[in-house]
C-alpha cells in the first residue's frame, strides 16, 4: 500500500528525540519529511549541545521500549551489543523505597539502560537513512506560516548569514523542546491557548560517567535511591550503560549535590543505599561532571485551546515537560508519536489531514494526564503551604503502598507496571491490592529518612 500522502510535505520543528521519532513516524504516509533543527547535526550525532539533560541519567521505561523496538525493529539488540544491558526491572534493580529495599524478584517487565547520547544516535542515523527525511540542521524556525482560513502552511526558517526563508508544508509538527515558541507565535496570531500549568521542584541533580570494571562485580543493573517529601531530601541512581560504563545522577531537594570528585563521592556515600559509593569509588576512568536545575513540571494546555489552528501538530517537552527525576519524558514523547501513527494510519485519504490537529492535542491531553498526575503529585509535597487535597491522599496512599511493596513481591509487581507504564494506575487500587494497602499500620520514619 502507497503512502497516504505521497505528495505531501511534512515539516517537524526540531531535530532531536521527539523529533526523530516523529519523523520516522510521518516518513510512513508522506512522500517528504523535512526536520528543521538548529544545532549542526549529522548521522553521527547523539545529543546535542543544545539538549539541557543530555549529560545526565536517563530512563527508557518498558512501554516506551516497546514502543521504540516497533518504530526501529532490532533498536533493542543493537544497543545490547554495545553493552547496553537488558534485564528484569524487578531482578536487576537494587531499589531503595522510603520504607525500605524492594523485593528482588521478576516482574516479568524487561528493560534496557542506557545514555541518552547513544540512544539518539542510534535513532538519528536510522532516522536520517530514510529518504522520505531530510534535516537542515543549523536551521532555526522563526514562525508559522498562515493560510487565509487560518490553518498553518509551513513555516519560516532562516540559517546564519542568510535571508528568512518560507518553507510550506501540508503538516507541521513542533518538537523543539521546553523552548518552543509555538504558543508565542499561536498568541501573535489571535489562538486563545490557556496559561500552562506549572508544578515548581526545586530539586537540583549532578551526573557522571564513569566505568563500570571493577575489583567488586555489581549484581544489579541499576541502584536507586528515590526522593520521598518531606523526608528523604537527598537521593540518586546509577545505571549500568553501554561500553561499560555507570552513570550516575544525585538528587537534591533544596540543596545541590556537588560536581568535585570528592564532594561526589561524599554525597553518595551519605545515601542509605551502599551501592552508588560503593562503585563510584572503584571508578578509575570518569566524564565531566554536570548539573541540571531546570527541574520544574509544565504543562502547555494546547489540548484546550478552542481555535487550535489545522495542520499543526505539537508534542514532546513542546508540550509537556516532566521532572525527569521520574523517568517519563522520553516514554512519553515516544507514545505521543505512537499515538500520531495510529490516527494517521485510521484516516481514510479521502478525509485529507482537517480534523487532525485539534482532535490529536486532545488525546496528547488525555495522554498526559496520569504521568502528569503521578509526578506533581510527588513534588506537590515538598511545599507544606500548597498541598491540594488530592496530592495528599494520593501520598498517603503511596505511604502504604510501599509499606506493603518491599514485603509483598506481588504489590511491587503491580507497582512497576504501573510506573513502567504498562498498566494503568487503577491496578494499584485493585480490591486485592488496596485492602493490604488500607490496613497497613503506619510505619515510622524508615532508617534512610534524613529526620
Amino acid at each position: 500500500m502507497g503512502k497516504k500522502y505521497a505528495s505531501g510535505k511534512a515539516v517537524v520543528i526540531g531535530g532531536s528525540y521527539a523529533g526523530l521519532v516523529t519523523a520516522r513516524v510521518l516518513a510512513e504516509f508522506f512522500g517528504e519529511v523535512v526536520v528543521v533543527e538548529r544545532d549542526a547535526v549529522d548521522e553521527r550525532t547523539g545529543t546535542h549541545p543544545s539538549a539541557p539533560q543530555g549529560y545526565h541519567a536517563h530512563a527508557m521505561l518498558a512501554k516506551g521500549g516497546e514502543v521504540l523496538e516497533r518504530l526501529f525493529p532490532g533498536l533493542r539488540a543493537e544497543l545490547a551489543e554495545l553493552g547496553a544491558p537488558v534485564f528484569d526491572y524487578g531482578e536487576g534493580i537494587d531499589f531503595l523505597l522510603p520504607t525500605g529495599f524492594a523485593p528482588r524478584a521478576r516482574t516479568g517487565v524487561m528493560i534496557q539502560s542506557f545514555t541518552r547520547d547513544e540512544l539518539e544516535r542510534r535513532i538519528r542515523a536510522r532516522v536520517l537513512a530514510l529518504p522520505e527525511v531530510t534535516v537542515l540542521s543549523a536551521t532555526r524556525c522563526e514562525g508559522l506560516l498562515y493560510g487565509p482560513s487560518g490553518r498553518v502552511t509551513g513555516v519560516r526558517v532562516g540559517r546564519q548569514g542568510a535571508d528568512p526563508e518560507e518553507l510550506t508544508a501540508d503538516l507541521v509538527v513542533d518538537a523543539s523542546g521546553r523552548t518552543s515558541k509555538t504558543e508565542e507565535w499561536l498568541r501573535a496570531a489571535g489562538v486563545t491557548v490557556p496559561p500552562k500549568r506549572v508544578v515548581r521542584a526545586k530539586i537540583t541533580y549532578t551526573s557522571m560517567t564513569f566505568d563500570r570494571s571493577g575489583e567488586r562485580p555489581a549484581d544489579f543493573r541499576i541502584a536507586y535511591q528515590m526522593l520521598s517529601a518531606p523526608r528523604v531530601r537527598e537521593a540518586g541512581v546509577l545505571l549500568a550503560v553501554e561500553h561499560d560504563r555507570w552513570t550516575c545522577s544525585l538528587f537534591a531537594f533544596d540543596d545541590e549535590p556537588p560536581t568535585d570528585d570528592d564532594g561526589y563521592l561524599a554525597f553518595a556515600k551519605g545515601l542509605r543505599n551502599p551501592r552508588l559509593a560503593e562503585q563510584i569509588a572503584q571508578r578509575t576512568v570518569q566524564e565531566t561532571t554536570h548539573r541540571y536545575t531546570n527541574l520544574d513540571n509544565q504543562w502547555r494546555q494546547y489540548h484546550a485551546a478552542r481555535n487550535w489552528p489545522e495542520r499543526l501538530l505539537a508534542l514532546g517537552d513542546a508540550v509537556c515537560v516532566f521532572n525527569p527525576v521520574y523517568g517519563q519524558g522520553l516514554t512519553v514523547a515516544a507514545m505521543e508519536a505512537d499515538l500520531l501513527r495510529g490516527m494517521l494510519a485510521r484516516r481514510r485519504p479521502a478525509e485529507g489531514l482537517d480534523g487532525l490537529a485539534r482532535t490529536y492535542q486532545k488525546r496528547v491531553g488525555r495522554l498526559l494526564l496520569p504521568p502528569w498526575t503521578l509526578s506533581t503529585n510527588s513534588d506537590l509535597m515538598w511545599n507544606p503551604g500548597r498541598q491540594p487535597l488530592g496530592a495528599r491522599i494520593a501520598h498517603w496512599y503511596n505511604d502504604r503502598l510501599f509499606q506493603v511493596a518491599v514485603k509483598d513481591a506481588a504489590v511491587w509487581a503491580r507497582f512497576v507496571r504501573v510506573v513502567n507504564m504498562t498498566a494503568s494506575p487503577a491496578a494499584l487500587f485493585h480490591p486485592s491490592v488496596a485492602l493490604k494497602v488500607l490496613t497497613a499500620p503506619r510505619a515510622a520514619p524508615g532508617p534512610h529518612s534524613t529526620d
